[in-house]
């Protein structure tokens, strides 16, 4: 049980959630991903990919190597801190660079995707210096919090099955870290209130 509950926690890491966003919108809704046009969203997904998980994951081994933290698993409140601050700024700046660097505008759907994943990692950045909170909990009810209003505009119900799916997947998650001793009932219960409320809020006042 403990094998399986570890298994979920690394598939579903938080630091995947933009990778797993923009390909359900790749497969399910092209629109998602405007302006970029269908041919190319795979490659803005590896893109996606590298700087939202695979740069993130590596600057956390560094700070392992140099003892900025003792575990990859960020255990205590105090040593996510750090990690978590610096994961905000990458996300923040990926954000800028698409917006300054390429035909990216505030009108267009991606852009404001990326934002509303900005919003969370900040949010769960801020919390941290107060208060431990289960950051895959926030993270797959941040996702939900984004396809739930999405379903109204989905003319052909592209995203029901994947929501419902998200909704299952996320009670998976939330007893995988409970079985695995990293959060209380609060903690979790918690990540998963903001996530779905700073997600939601985001896409009800962007969009």
């Amino acid at each position: 049980m403990r094998l399986l509950a570890r298994i979920f926690t690394i598939v579903f890491h938080p630091l995947l959630l933009a990778t797993y966003l923009f390909t359900l919108f790749t497969v399910a809704l092209p629109q998602g991903m405007a302006p970029i046009k269908e041919e190319g969203q795979w490659n803005f997904v590896l893109i996606i990919f590298c700087v939202t998980f695979v740069l993130p994951a590596l600057n956390l081994v560094l700070f392992k190597t140099f003892g900025t933290i003792g575990s990859l698993a960020l255990e205590s409140r105090a040593e996510r801190v750090v990690p978590f601050s610096f994961i905000s700024i990458l996300y923040v700046a990926v954000t800028f660079l698409f917006y300054f660097r390429t035909q990216i505008s505030l009108d267009d759907n991606l852009l404001k995707f990326l934002i509303i994943v900005d919003i969370l990692v900040v949010l769960a950045t801020v919390i941290t210096f107060f208060y431990k909170i289960s950051v895959h909990s926030m993270a797959i009810w941040g996702l939900i919090g984004i396809l739930l209003p999405l379903n109204k505009i989905s003319e052909q119900g592209q995203l029901f099955y994947p929501t419902v799916g998200a909704i299952a997947l996320a009670g998976f998650i939330m007893t995988a870290r409970l079985q695995l001793n990293a959060h209380t009932p609060r903690e979790v219960m918690l990540g998963a209130l903001v996530g779905l409320i700073a997600s939601f809020g985001g896409m009800m006042i962007i969009f």
